[in-house]
């Protein structure tokens, strides 16, 4: 049985990563100067018409909210109101 304590997590900061080591940045140069016609997409299925026809953009997409309280003045939260629904 797997517990809690045999997980190791780690966390990056996107700000700071950590340098590329030699031979990652030759793998990357390599890949790089590949030309396209030497790539094998043979296991990507190809995309149809009728899949972009039935595409949606941002189904599962919920940007997080966080409830907060502010004091404006009268005059602004009056425009912020006239924009409508969810001013």
């Amino acid at each position: 049985m797997k517990k809690d304590t045999d997980t190791v997590r780690f966390e990056v900061d996107p700000a700071n990563l950590p340098s590329l080591t030699d031979a990652q940045k030759t793998e990357l140069a390599a890949l790089a100067a590949k030309p396209e016609s030497e790539i094998d997409f043979s296991d990507i299925p190809p995309l149809t018409e009728s899949f972009w026809r039935n595409a949606e953009r941002g189904r599962f997409y919920k940007p997080v909210k966080q409830q907060i309280t502010a004091r404006v003045d009268a005059d602004g939260l009056s425009w912020l109101k006239s924009q409508g629904k969810g001013y």
